[in-house]
């Protein structure tokens, strides 16, 4: 039995037992000199276990059925991996300069990775607990791992006390859950509420616990104090990765969550995550407008979109997901392009993150201002660009789910958050000449935002083909 169980669960072990072993690695040959090497090595397994496990088929349950392989986690999981492999070696030429590349930073990587695949896999709350902390610890270390510098110690301690307070409540949530449901199991709590017009009342504030600090790790508002801060005082890379992955793993977690455990009663859930969807689609949107630096700008950015990812899940169907998981695909892939960028910011050899630097970029460094421009547009969700079919596919699902007055709402708030990116790429063609900027960019870093740049054209086609993945992913998890 034990046996079956392992087989089901082997990548999460291998990619576990690699990164044990990368750290005894890194103590006994030199440490700091082999950080490039691990880095490498880290990114190719991320890779080749991403493929591994796209290969898989079927639905498959381990442990009693705490641990589920299924279509949709096999999506999440693939689009994690990648996205992670794209960001750890994004960012070793940025690490490498300031002198902060430490070979315990591809391990923290691969730990806090394992804690996603946990994470979209679970199938019972003390499993999605296990993902979840093994995730955000490693986060926290990353957070603060530029140890000289005070805005990166400040990142990691709020990051920290922020996140602990958020594990308080889920757990809080899940204490709830169990008491009134009488097992942790997913598909226990679903026979605890079959036939019920209305979730008990224990249980539903076990479930608003629950989403209350699930929430924090997808920056959903009242949830997102921390990003702003987070994002502009941790290491670059290590927010361009906050930006991608983590989204992702959370994101599917909430999804497991309330349509594994509570699927009978989208109609009390889908109410919560509709308000975390409208507050934080506006409040992202228009906080992001006051912003001068980039880095709180795109943490702004990740509010609103988490809030338009949530518009597909408040709708609480099958298309709703399909149309959430298509969403955060592309939003990973945007977000990686405009890091690749704000990583390559500088001047006089020292990184910077103002926007007001980028004026008239675009007469020194034309094709990476045009890069830019199509990322940014397409963040903005303007047609014909990929990032218009993203957020028309929620707004589809919104009104296919009887939800009109969300996706009426998203709409406005896209119209108001296209000014902020807009006005990136009007001081970077038209405004006046300011500081400037010099972007100083290795071969990782151009590949990174010139493919991303000429995904947001090409995907137009057929989104590369992930829409029938993505729609077997929503229909694993409701079928």
């Amino acid at each position: 039995m034990i046996s079956a169980d392992i087989a089901i669960v082997l990548p999460e072990l291998l990619l576990a037992a690699y990164a044990m072993l990368a750290l005894l690695f890194g103590v006994y040959t030199g440490k700091d000199a082999t950080a490039t090497l691990i880095t490498w090595v880290t990114a190719v397994v991320m890779v080749l276990l991403a493929f591994w496990i796209g290969l898989g088929g079927g639905t498959r349950l381990a442990f009693g059925g705490m641990f589920i392989d299924d279509a949709f986690s096999r999506f999440a999981k693939a689009v994690i991996l990648i996205s992670g492999a794209f960001v750890l070696v994004m960012g070793r030429d940025y690490l490498a300069k300031h002198d902060l590349l430490r070979f315990e930073y591809p391990v923290l990587f691969a730990l806090a990775t394992v804690g996603m695949m946990g994470m979209v896999s679970a199938g019972d709350l003390m499993s999605l607990y296990l993902g979840l902390e093994l995730q955000s610890l490693a986060l926290y270390v990353l957070a603060a791992i530029r140890r000289d510098n005070l805005k990166s110690t400040e990142a990691g301690l709020k990051y920290f006390v922020l996140g602990s307070l958020s594990s308080g409540m889920l757990l809080y949530g899940a204490s709830l859950v169990y008491g009134f449901a009488g097992t942790t199991l997913f598909s226990g709590i679903t026979e605890a509420v079959r036939g019920s017009e209305q979730l008990p009342l224990g249980l539903l504030f076990g479930l608003v616990f629950m989403l209350a600090g699930l929430a924090f790790k997808i920056s959903a508002v009242p949830f997102h104090m921390w990003t702003p801060d987070v994002y502009e005082g941790a290491p670059t890379p290590v927010t361009a990765f906050f930006a991608t992955a983590p989204k992702v793993a959370a994101m599917a977690l909430i999804a497991r969550l309330v349509h594994g455990a509570f699927g009978n009663v989208a109609g009390d859930w889908g109410q919560i995550v509709a308000f975390l969807s409208v507050c934080s689609m506006y409040l992202g949107s228009i906080g992001a407008i006051v912003q001068t630096d980039i880095k709180r700008l795109m943490a702004y950015s990740s509010i609103a979109h988490m809030g338009y990812a949530l518009m597909g899940l408040a709708a609480g169907t099958s298309f709703g997901i399909q149309a959430m998981l298509v969403y955060m695909a592309i939003y990973v892939t945007m977000n990686i392009g405009a890091f690749a960028f704000i990583l390559s910011m500088e001047r006089d050899g020292r990184p910077v993150s103002d926007i007001d630097s980028l004026r008239q970029f675009s007469r020194h460094e034309p094709l990476k201002a045009l890069a830019l421009l199509v990322l940014f547009f397409s963040l903005a969700g303007v047609p014909p660009f990929i990032g218009f079919f993203g957020k028309f596919y929620v707004i589809m699902a919104a009104v296919e789910g009887n939800m009109t007055w969300l996706a009426v709402l998203g709409v406005i708030a896209s119209v108001i958050g296209a000014y902020y990116y807009l006005r990136i790429v009007y001081y970077m063609y038209f405004g006046e000449e300011g500081a400037g900027v010099e972007s100083r960019m290795g071969p990782v870093q151009w590949v990174m935002l010139m493919g991303s740049a000429a995904i947001m054209l090409v995907g137009v086609i057929n989104l590369f083909g992930i829409e029938p993945y993505a729609q077997a992913a929503a229909t694993a998890l409701v079928p």
